[in-house]
């Protein structure tokens, strides 16, 4: 009697374990589905015009790795024939990357040049000639560039420009090779 009473138990108490475990692993799929992001794409020909969307967000892009910056190797120029994009890391990019097509995961970052920018540049251009860092050829180039951009924002009847690029966080490699 002690023994069927054991030997059910037993019984019992494997199913509830199985069922249990079953149980589990639909709740950690369900919570995998769940905490699973979707990144979006962007095409790099549309990456100028989209970008303002999704500042601070993560997107992907595709592209050729035009050059690696040779001034320290944290920047990559990604290109394709329809636009460009800079991509900027805290770490070095491997050389051995150059003329590889690669999807990039970063987050979209902006420039925003306004007149407070404006006001910024001038005063760095003015102080760096001043101290005899510039020449007079290079202050008034500065000078002129500057002056461009207040134009353009007047012609344009915009208070801002925004240059974005993107902030590197991985990437990988896509099976095809780009013709040479």
């Amino acid at each position: 009697m002690i023994k069927k009473f054991l030997t059910i138990v037993a019984i019992a108490g494997l199913f509830a374990s199985c069922g249990g475990e079953q149980q589990t692993e639909e709740n950690q799929t369900e919570t995998t589905v769940e905490t699973e992001k979707t990144t979006t794409e962007i095409a790099l020909g549309e990456f100028d015009t989209k970008a303002g969307e999704f500042v601070d967000q993560e997107i992907l892009v595709t592209g050729i790795v035009d050059h690696v910056c040779k001034h320290g190797g944290k920047k990559i120029l990604l290109v394709n024939d329809d636009g460009d994009v800079h991509v900027e890391s805290e770490t070095r990019f491997n050389d051995s990357i150059a003329g590889s097509e690669i999807i990039v995961t970063g987050i979209v970052r902006e420039e925003r040049i306004d007149e407070s920018y404006l006001l910024q540049m001038e005063e760095d251009n003015i102080k760096s000639h001043s101290e005899g860092e510039t020449n007079d050829d290079l202050f008034n180039r500065k000078k002129e560039h500057i002056a461009t951009y207040r134009d353009s924002m007047k012609t344009t009847g915009v208070d801002h420009f925004s240059n974005y690029s993107l902030e590197y966080v991985s990437h990988k490699e896509t099976d095809t090779k780009p013709e040479n």
